[in-house]
């Protein structure tokens, strides 16, 4: 890096309040990321719990489950271009407040509506969060090297947030009371907004022209229709449904005339010129399929360890725990990769380790085979996490600083979709290659063959209410067809492995140091005005 480099980045360092609290920063950027990860899974050891004591029915029961994902996933667009507007530490610091208001309503919550009411406000709060942190992330490392060790340190902690999740939850719940799993946040909470409102930069990108309001609600509107959409698929509804079929064409109408409407406006909402750019867009693309191919294929691979491997629910945590670790190693090195490597062969490699880590997993079969699966799950963990840091580097490297909210909000989208997405594809072609297995058991009804086709949770049930023989024939014939079904989905999964590895190819060969390669990246922008460059205060 030459000296003139050198004292631009430094001299931005001063601008942006970074100097050298930006790694305390970082840190307290990263709690919050933790408290967003761990609420999205925390609840689902807890279900069981919450069902003897609230006794809600299965609709609502399957909101309270999916009312976060769903809200969060929804508002990320909103509340990351209103941080642009108004302020990224504001948004970020009453995503906390709502954050700790709404975890206290969800654990002393007494019936299933108002849990459900909890669980929505903890999205909205979630959705004020992650854009924040990405977008402050970004602000506050000016220099392309420190940010990419930063965005290695923030994605290796969202992989422990959700891998810890779970662990959490069945801890508290073995202790205490289920809503414990919620009051875990609020002492947290207490002490990031003090240490947050001190430490934390405020940054606004360029007030040029009024925030499109219209255009926020019709983004939170269409992301909601077809997240819930996709989510309904991916729980086994019908296409043809009217509860399914409705949100998800009226939503996907919804974000078609945002994106119309979003090019015609002089001011837009998000700029979606930054799309115009190979490595915004290539980098959008890589985080949907990686994200499709992760949460598709831990799913699929909980199931089979529980109901064909006879695993306990906290024996299936503990062998999922490789892919955690594997993944946080790969964050921590992501820096020193990206530098060496570059980001075209850092994600092409990333894709074709995973894609060669679900190939390996197709030797799976009706028995236990303890190292195919650990060092399938590290590969997986590690190539997976090698993809994802290496696209939301590249990904907030090419969007201007004063667009940060914005491009975080896309890229978080994005990673909400693709996990929406994957459940819903791999499930589809798990479910089609599983059903024809169970069309002539000896012994077993039509009637009974069908609805042990819908799952092998649901044939295990048959099997044990039929006995005997035929029993024995069913539970037989669906775990066989369950490892058939898990083969082809593999297949199908390495497949988009390495249609993203040929995607990635589109991304730039060397990464370009110095002051994140800003100029680039703001040429495609109008330049603001001198009154209405980014202004930074702390």
């Amino acid at each position: 890096m030459s000296g003139t480099t050198t004292a631009a980045v430094r001299r931005r360092c001063r601008e942006t309040g970074a100097g050298a609290n930006r790694w305390v920063v970082l840190v307290v950027l990263c709690v919050s990321l933790l408290l967003v990860a761990v609420d999205a899974t925390v609840l689902h050891v807890a279900v069981p719990a919450v069902t003897e004591d609230l006794r809600p029915g299965a609709i609502s029961l399957l909101w309270i489950v999916d009312v976060y994902p769903l809200v969060c996933a929804s508002l990320l667009i909103l509340f990351g271009t209103l941080g642009d507007r108004i302020g990224r530490r504001r948004v970020l610091l009453c995503g906390y407040a709502l954050f700790g208001v709404a975890s206290a309503m969800a654990a002393f919550a007494q019936s299933a509506e108002m849990l459900i009411l909890a669980r929505a406000l903890l999205g909205v709060g979630g959705a004020m969060i992650m854009p924040a942190t990405l977008s402050i992330l970004r602000q506050v490392f000016p220099d392309r090297r420190e940010r990419a060790l930063a965005i290695g340190v923030w994605s290796a902690v969202a992989a422990v947030g959700a891998a810890v999740g779970p662990l959490l939850g069945g801890f508290l719940l073995e202790h205490f009371w289920w809503g414990s799993v919620f009051l875990v946040n609020i002492p947290l909470m207490l002490v990031s907004l003090p240490v947050g409102r001190l430490l934390l930069p405020e940054s606004r990108g360029a007030h040029d022209g009024p925030w499109d309001v219209t255009g926020a609600l019709m983004a939170a509107a269409g992301l909601f229709g077809v997240v819930f959409g996709v989510k309904r698929l991916g729980g086994g509804a019908e296409v043809a449904s009217p509860v399914t079929l409705l949100p998800l064409v009226a939503g996907a109408a919804l974000l078609f005339f945002f994106v119309r409407r979003q090019g015609r406006r002089s001011h837009p909402l998000v700029d979606l010129r930054m799309f115009r750019r190979p490595a915004f867009a290539t980098s959008v693309g890589c985080i949907v399929l990686a994200m499709l191919a992760l949460v598709g294929l831990e799913l699929i691979a909980a199931q089979y360890l529980q109901l064909v491997l006879g695993l306990s629910p906290l024996a299936t945590g503990l062998r999922l725990l490789p892919l955690t670790v594997a993944a946080m190693a790969a964050g921590l090195g992501g820096a020193r990769m990206l530098r060496r490597f570059g980001p075209r062969r850092m994600v092409c490699a990333g894709f074709c380790l995973t894609a060669v880590a679900v190939l390996a997993l197709t030797g799976m079969g009706g028995t236990d085979d303890e190292a195919l699966l650990l060092s399938a799950f590290v590969l997986l963990g590690f190539g997976l996490e090698t993809t994802l840091f290496a696209a939301y580097e590249s990904m907030l490297s090419e969007c201007p600083a004063d667009r940060a909210g914005g491009a975080a909000a896309i890229g978080e989208t994005s990673y909400q979709l693709g996990a929406g997405i994957g459940i819903a594809l791999l499930g589809s072609v798990m479910n089609a290659a599983y059903a024809p297995g169970l069309k002539s058991v000896p012994g077993v009804s039509a009637h009974d063959s069908g609805a042990a086709s819908h799952s092998l949770g649901e044939a295990y049930d048959i099997a044990g209410r039929l006995g005997g023989a035929a029993g024995a024939a069913l539970r037989h014939a669906a775990r066989d067809a369950f490892v058939h079904g898990l083969h082809v989905t593999l297949l199908v999964s390495a497949g988009l492995l390495l249609l993203g590895a040929v995607m990635a190819l589109r991304l730039p060969r060397i990464m370009q140091c110095g002051e994140s390669g800003e100029e680039s990246a703001e040429a495609l922008l109008p330049a603001p005005r001198e009154a209405e460059k980014p202004t930074v205060s702390v």
